[in-house]
C-alpha cells in the first residue's frame, strides 16, 4: 500500500464514508427519521463498524487500476463480510429476516448472543478478501507476449 496514488487513498476513504453510512443509517446508529431501533446499540457496535468501514474503504481501493486479474473468491469475501456487519451490528429485532426466522424472543435470546461473533467473522472475512487482493499486487509479473514463441 505504500506505493498506492493518491487516487486510491481518496477512493478508499470515501468508500469508507460510504460502507459507514449504508450501515449505519438503516440499522439507526446513526439517529434518523426513516428507521427505529427497539434495543439499544450495544457499546462495540461502532468500534466495529469503523473497523469493517476501514477493511471495505481499503478492499474497494484495490479495484482502482488493479494490477492483477480480478477473481470471485475476494469479492465474496467482501460482500460476505460487509453483508455480515449489517446483521452484527444491527437491532436484533428490528431485522425483518431474523424476527420472520425466529420470532422476537428468539431474536433477542439467541440472535443477540452471536451478533458478536458474525462481527469477528465479518471483519476475518473483510481481512482476508483485503490481504488476498494486497498479496495479488506484491507477486511477481509475468510479461508473456502473445505474438512471441515461448523458449
Amino acid at each position: 500500500m505504500r506505493d498506492w496514488t493518491l487516487r486510491r487513498w481518496v477512493t478508499a476513504a470515501v468508500s469508507a464514508a460510504v460502507f459507514i453510512l449504508v450501515i449505519a443509517i438503516p440499522t439507526d446508529l446513526i439517529p434518523n427519521p426513516v428507521f427505529g431501533r427497539m434495543i439499544p446499540p450495544t457499546w462495540w457496535a461502532w468500534p466495529a463498524l469503523v473497523v469493517s468501514s476501514v477493511l471495505a474503504g481499503l478492499l474497494v481501493a484495490t479495484y482502482v487500476n488493479p494490477v492483477q486479474p480480478e477473481r470471485a473468491r475476494e469479492r465474496r469475501g467482501g460482500w460476505a463480510g460487509a453483508f455480515l456487519t449489517y446483521f452484527a451490528v444491527g437491532c436484533p429485532v428490528c431485522n425483518k429476516l431474523v424476527l420472520l426466522a425466529l420470532g422476537s424472543a428468539g431474536a433477542v435470546s439467541w440472535f443477540a448472543p452471536v451478533q458478536p461473533y458474525l462481527q469477528v467473522v465479518a471483519i476475518g472475512l473483510l481481512g482476508w478478501a483485503l490481504r488476498e487482493r494486497l498479496k495479488g499486487e506484491t507477486a511477481c509479473k509475468v510479461d508473456l507476449k502473445v505474438d512471441e514463441p515461448v523458449g
